[in-house]
């Protein structure tokens, strides 16, 4: 007897313990070599004081079986409790989020019946590293941190997964025409990593034209490789083309652990009436089996549930006057999905998915010959001040120092030579460049003296480097 592959499995909330019965149901009638465990977490665990939303004993299962099921939580409103999903993919290590989303026409209505793409998307970093501040009354800064390993490994694991499983093409998506150094620098490794991969035709897309093609024409794409941000919004679109996103099952893939789950949300509103689709967790236990190299009870299960669907057996949210003939509920499409299971033979073609992680290889060299410190931006909290007066205040602060180069108001630059048409908020940003003296924090500490003696507030500090002759920050209007 094969020996039992150990997993944890999460009920989570709303209608959470229906599709995971359902699931475990079918998993257990295709003999899934599997035994689970199940753990507690999301709304009732952060209400009994675990702000992680997870328990201690949770946290233990996890750190020794290393594979979950997860189905949606909820995360309670209006007490500042972090998301659950966030915090175990960065507490993992979950860096790589693979969504494959594909049509299944003609039995699942859908405009794009050709559709057949997979989103990997970056799982751990960007705006979702939740680095916020409220810096004045009128304005909220949020970080986007981009590292050079993670976006080697995502775009690495990409190609990867492209050449292990028969894809032709990655596309990669950012906004580096805005975002020049963060975004610029995804794009910029993923040019050098696609050079060892010539068998792989790559292309690099703007998101909002990425968003706009896949929106009009998502037969085109195979691969889409991108930041965590785009590729929660792209992922999104491209399962609801295919009919629903009730339908699409995720995948997160660590070094060494890896959590299955729907996509879609808890949905309270229709919790313990049997009419959820159960489809996006019995697609996650599909390539969790694949995961585990289960492939011959994937296949068994994903054909039966796709003959399932040919067949007409249909929940609410897919539900077609033309193609349904038969609306179920959640128990009975299970039911039927488990009666279909003997019955392997399918037009589908249902390959051995491969997406295990990658050995660790990074290969963009991050050292670098020479870091010279060549300026500061401060950021003030003022209200409504003079321009022309807060300039000349900041030049003698600045002594012999430093010279004022710029002053930017929600990154528009007001002085000097700013339009009198930019609306401007109590947040400044002035950029101080280093003159022919000695570059030492010394000096920035002495400005900091001299703007706080002169009734500046000062909120925050960026220093600004040069590497290997380069700016390390973007430049202003005109620098």
């Amino acid at each position: 007897m094969s020996t039992l592959e150990k997993i944890c499995i999460a009920e989570g909330d709303g209608i959470g313990p229906e599709i995971v019965e359902a699931t475990m149901m079918i998993l257990n009638a295709a003999h899934a070599r599997i035994s689970s465990k199940k753990i507690n977490m999301g709304e009732q665990v952060y209400l009994e004081g675990f702000s992680s939303g997870i328990s201690p004993e949770a946290w233990e299962a996890l750190n020794h079986h290393k594979i979950l099921l997860k189905a949606p939580i909820t995360t309670p409103q209006g007490k500042g409790y972090k998301s659950l999903n966030v915090t175990l993919r960065k507490t993992l290590g979950l860096y790589a989020n693979v969504r494959p989303c594909k049509a299944y026409s003609p039995f699942v209505k859908t405009h794009f019946p050709k559709l057949d793409m997979v989103i990997i998307r970056e799982n751990e970093e960007d705006v979702y590293a939740g680095i916020e501040h409220q810096q004045t009354l009128e304005v909220i800064q949020c970080l986007k941190l981009i590292s050079v390993p993670g976006c080697e490994r995502i775009i690495r694991y990409a190609f990867n997964y492209a050449r292990q499983n028969g894809r032709k093409k990655i596309t990669c998506m950012s906004k580096d025409n805005i975002m020049k150094l963060t975004d610029g620098l995804f794009h910029k490794i993923f040019n050098e990593i696609s050079k060892e991969y010539p068998d792989i035709e790559s292309e690099h897309l703007i998101v909002d034209i990425g968003a706009a093609l896949l929106a009009t024409n998502p037969e085109r794409f195979d691969v889409i490789v991108t930041l965590n941000l785009y590729g929660d919004i792209l992922s999104d679109i491209a399962a609801q083309l295919t009919g629903s996103v009730g339908l699409a099952g995720s995948s997160n893939i660590g070094q060494d652990f890896a959590l299955f789950e729907a996509i879609h949300g808890s949905a309270p509103d229709i919790a313990g009436k049997n009419i959820a689709n159960p489809s996006g967790l019995i697609q996650a236990s599909v390539q969790m089996l694949d995961y585990m190299g289960q492939h011959d009870i994937a296949h068994k299960i994903n054909t039966a549930w796709f003959n399932t669907l040919k067949d007409g057996v249909h929940t609410r949210d897919i539900f077609s006057e033309a193609l349904t003939e038969k609306l179920v509920g959640t128990m009975e499409f299970a039911e039927a999905v488990c009666k279909r299971l003997n019955n392997v033979s399918s037009t589908h073609d249902f390959s051995k998915i491969k997406m295990s992680p990658i050995p660790e290889k990074n290969i963009i060299k991050t050292e670098i010959i020479k870091k010279d410190l060549v300026g500061v931006d401060v950021f003030l909290c003022e209200k409504n001040p003079n321009i022309n007066a807060l300039a000349e205040t900041l030049i003698r602060c600045a002594g012999n120092q430093f010279d004022l180069k710029l002053i930017t108001n929600r990154g528009v630059k007001v002085w000097p030579e700013g339009s009198e048409r930019t609306l401007c908020t109590d947040h400044w940003r002035c950029r101080f460049k280093f003159s022919d003296v000695e570059k030492t924090q010394a000096e920035i500490r002495t400005l900091l003296f001299n703007l706080e003696k002169n009734g500046l507030e000062w909120i925050k500090l960026e220093n600004l480097y040069d590497f290997d002759g380069k700016p390390g920050f973007s430049l202003g209007q005109g620098e």
